[in-house]
């Protein structure tokens, strides 16, 4: 039987000569009906351009199909090849049997219309829908990706919705029609683990109901292993290796794809957890937070009275030695960055207080705790060069830019891994592995005690990924440097932590010793978190749908919550205890 779909020996280049600029280089696949394909491979290698090269919307940026044929089966029975169509023909294409979603689905919404509206359109450009006919379908859409409350919903604003609500409307907008073939472009990379089993599960339980095929492009092999029925290895532009989901799991042929497998964190329940520091040893916290709260006003209307605050952080303490690696976990929402910007002076607490081993900490210029933010592209100024970069801590506090300043930047780059020339370049030609170890580097520019890594490599490729996360353990070592180590990828998390810290809903919930809360979570929101973790030894997982929510942050005037109650379960291991 003819395929659903046939890419062969498809070139795309960009530019006025795309026979020069060339980044998808004779690409091959078939993929049947009910079939998924997971295309997988590090930034660049060119899988989101041979996915939007389908249905033709790499022709909208810059792009330009070279050669090669992308056959499309249709309802009818009939084949067409889409790097031939025209427009209007594709048009028609694009949403009812081509459906696609995006990776950032706030880039991808209009921020000013709602949700209904945005969701209507795909009834009324494909199937003539008007008034309350399209709002009902619109409905019935929201339903399908259970969403609580989808007419209430309906009225919203993308800026109304979690990121995990977002991409559930996004699924519903690209399955509105019933497309034959789904593109899923990285559609769970900036979700928790959490919200990314529900999207996955949402995902399978579709496909079986309407039996769609599916393309997922991922760089996360774990997520492969969990949804896919082949996979294609993608390298510079070249399928390198593809097959069956075990066979190239299990047996992968090409270099590149047992690069790809080896530095995939494997999450192991606390058995890879470092045993380099012993928390008896230390002497005195290189930081110590104590009853951190933080709390934002919830404005009224203009003639009414505030409902009250949002608790965004409730009560929060620890301490950090010398040499620790702490990492706070949690769902977005739950107070892990508020915590770490609290800490730095970026957000002012409404009460609580914190010091570092230099003393109290006042504000954000305090030299002893410095920050990694999570994007490398927009952490750095694009307009400066490395050494005004490089330059800002030391002006900041103070100091002056002498030889001894350059020398130490000199010092720092090569420590990093980076050339010394790297001084006179500017951001754009660093790849993004680079740029986080130019903000490594600069956050030690004044030698802290304390560095806060903010999701710091959640935004990198796995392998790129694995040799920031070795760079910063040995320069762990080596400065004897503590970590307040913010994520929410527990495999990511067990590699670098001593200790962990779990916050669900602005509150701590557990904490302990890094190998026994991982191997023996005692909370029931830790135990949910681990269970969500992805790994490439569940194949075709089945995720269980959980529409339960993240309970309501805002609070009336004048509350305060009652003193929590603990539970102890080992030497340093203690989770708050359950109603």
């Amino acid at each position: 039987m003819t395929p659903l779909l046939s890419v062969s020996a498809l070139r795309v280049g960009f530019g006025r000569d795309p026979m020069k600029n060339e980044i998808v280089k004779g690409v091959s696949f078939n993929l049947d009906a009910g079939e998924t394909l997971a295309i997988v491979g590090e930034s660049g290698s060119g899988k989101s351009v041979t996915a939007l090269s389908i249905n033709r919307l790499v022709d909208f940026g810059g792009g330009r199909i070279i050669d090669g044929s992308i056959n499309l089966r249709r309802r009818d029975g009939s084949v067409l090849d889409l790097a031939q169509a025209s427009e209007p023909v594709l048009e028609k294409i694009r949403g009812s049997e081509i459906g696609m979603i995006f990776q950032e689905p706030m880039t991808s919404l209009n921020p000013v219309l709602t949700i209904g509206t945005q969701i209507e359109e795909s009834f009324r450009l494909h199937h003539g829908l008007t008034g309350r006919q399209a709002t009902a379908a619109a409905k019935d859409a929201l339903d399908r990706v259970r969403i609580p409350d989808a007419a209430r919903r309906l009225k919203y604003c993308p800026n109304q919705l979690s990121g995990g609500m977002l991409q559930r409307v996004m699924i519903a907008t690209a399955l509105a029609c019933n497309p034959r073939l789904l593109i899923a472009d990285e559609p769970t990379t900036a979700l928790d683990v959490t919200v990314q089993a529900q999207i996955m599960a949402l995902l399978g339980e579709l496909k079986r109901e309407t039996g769609m095929a599916m393309i997922f492009i991922t760089h996360d092999i774990g997520l492969v292993a969990g949804i896919a029925d082949k996979v294609m290895v993608m390298q510079a532009g070249k399928a390198v290796e593809q097959g069956s989901l075990n066979d190239v799991l299990d047996r992968p042929q090409h270099p590149y794809t047992q690069h790809l497998l080896s530095a995939v964190p494997h999450f192991e329940s606390g058995r890879a957890v470092r045993s380099d520091f012993h928390r008896e040893e230390a002497s005195s916290p290189a930081l110590t937070v104590d009853g951190l709260t933080v709390r934002f006003k919830v404005t009224g209307g203009l003639f009414s009275r505030s409902p009250g605050s949002v608790h965004a952080v409730e009560n929060v303490g620890f301490d950090l030695m010398p040499g620790e690696t702490l990492a706070i976990v949690g769902e977005s929402g739950s107070g892990k960055s508020t915590t770490a910007r609290a800490i730095l002076g970026l957000v002012r607490p409404t009460r609580g207080s914190f010091a570092s081993n230099t003393g109290s900490i006042a504000d954000a210029t305090d030299p002893s705790v410095q920050m990694v933010f999570q994007n490398p592209y927009a952490s750095l100024n694009p307009r400066l060069r490395i050494d005004s970069i490089l330059a800002e801590p030391m002006i900041a506090a103070g100091g002056r830019v002498d030889a001894e300043t350059r020398d130490k930047m000199k010092a720092l780059l090569k420590r990093v891994g980076l050339p010394e020339d790297s001084l006179e370049r500017y951001p754009h030609q660093f790849s993004g592995g680079q740029r986080q170890r130019l903000c490594i580097a600069r956050a030690l520019m004044l030698n802290p005690s304390v560095v806060v890594l903010d999701e710091a490599v959640s935004a990198l490729d796995v392998s790129v990924q694995a040799k920031v996360l070795e760079l910063l353990v040995d320069l762990q070592r080596e400065y004897g440097l503590a970590y307040l180590f913010v994520s929410h990828d527990m495999a990511v998390v067990e590699r670098i932590a001593h200790r962990i810290a779990v916050l669900y809903a602005g509150e701590i919930v557990e904490i302990g010793d890094a190998a026994s809360v991982l191997s023996n979570p005692r909370h029931s929101y830790t135990k949910r978190l681990i269970s969500a973790v992805p790994s490439i030894d569940h194949r075709n997982q089945h995720f269980e749908i959980d529409t339960r929510q993240v309970p309501s942050l805002v609070r009336p005037p004048g509350f305060e919550p009652p003193p929590a109650e603990w539970r102890s379960f080992g030497p340093d291991h203690s989770a708050r205890a359950e109603a």
